[in-house]
């Protein structure tokens, strides 16, 4: 009896420790929510969309030029990172060499714990220097370097949940290997591989360092590729370390603006994972 009673006190000491730590940690998400809510909130305005900044102690103004350009450089970085890591997923789950898959698998996971600043140096050194000018471009190369690895574990995570016995009946029906993967494990997998790409995507729109080194800034509307480029993340760091006390507001209302297109593409990628791994039927 006194052993049992002994079990009961340490799991429920136990279940209390978890959940103060479980409800600090989700105080602690809602602390900086209720934060951003709060002082961008009330400074989110029509113009905040649709004028461009102002000279710096002039108050009003917005970051239409920043919202058009991190829509382009995380645009085209995806356009770059997601096919290279897909491929690369779908090399390490279905055609593993076991000598040149785990020296792909290293790179990719070194590359996920690589700092984003020396990625953004790397970026300047091959890119800004050679143009000789920071570039909108160079900003969604280096997001891409970022966005590869990470596509990459997250395709071959999710088409190695895909069935075994797929596989095998796609093969033994006489199709080519290339063609199962194409129409039987690619398919089956998608939802994964989606979700993966999202949270791709929202995890490098809100990095800053990578872009001071290669997009570095823009006050006025970028019109080429080979143009210096204002983001979100890096006005949010001008604005935020400025004596402007107008600029502080902005910056408050750019994370709100942030932090809800992360939040939106978490929620929908966890709306994709919720359906499961799809199976195809013939």
């Amino acid at each position: 009896m006194s052993r049992l009673v002994f079990r009961k006190a340490v799991n429920n000491v136990m279940l209390s420790i978890t959940g103060i730590f479980t409800v600090v940690t989700v105080s602690s998400l809602f602390v900086i929510l209720g934060y951003l809510v709060f002082n961008g909130g009330k400074s989110l305005d029509w113009n905040f969309f649709t004028r461009l900044p102002l000279s710096p102690g002039e108050e009003g103004g917005g970051m239409a030029n920043a919202i058009v350009g991190s829509a382009a450089i995380v645009g085209l970085a995806a356009v770059i990172g997601i096919p290279i890591g897909f491929l690369a997923g779908v090399y390490l789950s279905e055609y593993e060499d076991r000598a040149f898959a785990s020296v792909v698998r290293y790179v990719a996971d070194l590359l996920n714990g690589v700092p984003s600043i020396v990625i953004g140096i790397v970026a300047w050194t091959l890119v800004v220097v050679p143009m000789k000018q920071f570039s909108a471009l160079a900003g969604a190369i280096a997001l891409a370097i970022m966005l590869v690895p990470i596509v990459s574990r997250q395709t071959e995570q999710f088409l190695r949940e895909v069935p075994s016995s797929l596989r095998e009946g796609a093969l033994a029906l006489g199709a080519h290997r290339w063609k199962m993967i194409a129409t039987v494990v690619v398919p089956a997998g998608s939802k994964g591989v989606l979700t993966g790409m999202i949270l791709g995507v929202a995890r490098v729109a809100g990095e800053t360092a990578p872009l001071l080194f290669t997009a570095f800034n823009n006050q006025f509307w970028t019109t080429s590729l080979g143009q210096p480029a204002a983001t979100l993340p890096v006005q949010i760091y001008i604005r935020a370390t400025s004596p402007y006390e107008d600029w502080h507001r902005q910056a408050w209302a750019a994370g709100l603006v942030l932090i809800a297109l992360v939040l939106v593409a978490n929620i929908a990628a966890r709306m994709v994972l919720a359906r499961g791994i799809s199976v195809p039927r013939g």
